[in-house]
């Protein structure tokens, strides 16, 4: 679950991180209040869960109380990367006399966390990791030592950013405290691009962005009332609400898999045929012919489906129910796109026998699903 930048900076703040505050506001009225209440200039920051505000024109300095009001109604009226803006953040401006990337992440490959850094901060670190690679600094430490971590370990990595011992400890000091805070409020990635030093030589996280784990919600409750579900993608809302795992990607082959790691497994072999998925989509291992029903309601929204991959393993899941749904499916909607389909595992006989009058193109491995569909018109 991603959250603002004003939840996030909040969420630094209660763990001791310098960020500064501000005023979220839904209205030019309300940024103009919220201006005059601040000593000129502030910024006006486009709050959306989404990267690249600032080329999109989501992010504004604004030094003169009467730009405070076109300014923001020109923000407010931003689509950024597919999301309505519906609010600002207004917040001072800082005069920055340097600044830096910093972020903590899980490295699954390696199973430990690690702090990422680079003395070039307000970046894209994506860009420079690719074309300047030794710029990027990392430091690893166990998942275990996250909430109790040693200033002396940090130290030499935090110099590596700033020079400046004084600095350097304040950022040691600051790696600390997002330790902490990854691990009890579940993050799954806390990144600050940048972090400042201003004028008075002070350490600030002056942007944040933060990802935690909706799956440890139950364990705060806090975290839960941040959810925005005006900024959330209204197709993966529909299948959250119907027990789906749903994320939509840019693709021509719609895909349907019940589990998580054979949904993955199934989007790179499809890859690795020349296809492209057009979705990720976990049905998950009941066998409610009904999930069935409201994914094909989501895959065929898309006009970019070309063809749809079922591919479904049976365990708990059984074939017939799934033939069930898909048959329910045929009925309600028009398919335009041809149907590929693997049913393997529990009641697989039955299944097919439901599906053998249908058009549907049936297979018995997962390859020869991906290659066909690939060749009906998901290339990529």
């Amino acid at each position: 679950m991603d959250i603002h930048e004003y939840q996030a900076k909040a969420l630094l703040r209660m763990y001791g991180i310098p960020a500064p505050d501000g005023v979220v506001v839904h209205n030019v009225h309300d940024a103009v209040t919220a201006a005059q209440a601040m000593n000129l200039p502030v910024v006006l920051k486009a709050q959306v869960r989404a990267g690249g505000r600032g080329k999109a024109g989501g992010v504004k300095v604004v030094k003169e109380l009467d730009e405070v009001e076109p300014l923001t109604d020109e923000i407010l009226g931003l689509t950024i990367k597919g999301l309505p803006v519906r609010s600002v953040f207004v917040t001072p401006a800082l005069n920055i006399q340097s600044e830096v990337y910093l972020s903590l992440l899980i490295d699954r490959a390696k199973r430990t966390a690690a702090f990422i850094g680079c003395a070039e901060g307000g970046v894209e670190i994506e860009t420079t990791a690719k074309e300047s690679p030794e710029k990027i600094l990392r430091c690893e430490v166990s998942v275990a030592e996250l909430t109790h971590l040693s200033k002396g370990k940090l130290m030499e990595f935090a110099t590596r950013l700033f020079p400046d011992s004084a600095q350097a400890e304040a950022t040691a000091n600051i790696m600390i405290r997002m330790g902490r805070l990854f691990v009890e409020k579940d993050a799954a990635l806390i990144e600050i691009n940048p972090l400042i030093v201003d004028e008075h030589g002070a350490v600030i996280a002056l942007d944040a962005k933060m990802t935690l784990d909706d799956n440890a919600l139950f364990r705060n409750p806090d975290i839960a009332e941040l959810t925005d579900s005006e900024s959330t993608d209204e197709d993966e809302l529909a299948a959250r609400e119907a027990g789906l795992s749903f994320i939509r990607l840019d693709g021509a082959i719609g895909c349907m898999v019940n589990g998580a790691g054979l949904a993955m497994a199934t989007m790179d072999i499809i890859k690795h045929y020349g296809g492209a998925p057009a979705n990720f989509l976990d049905v998950g291992g009941s066998s409610d012919p009904e999930k069935v029903v409201a994914a094909f309601k989501l895959i065929l929204k898309d006009p970019n489906v070309r063809v749809i991959l079922i591919n479904i393993f049976g365990g708990i899941t059984r074939c017939d129910d799934i033939a069930k749904g898909i048959l329910t499916s045929l009925e309600e909607f028009e398919t335009r796109a041809p149907i590929v389909i693997r049913l393997v595992g529990t009641n697989e006989e039955a299944g097919r026998a439901l599906l053998k009058d249908t058009d549907l193109i049936t297979v018995r491995t997962l390859e020869e699903g991906a290659q066909k569909a690939t060749a009906l018109g998901g290339a990529s």
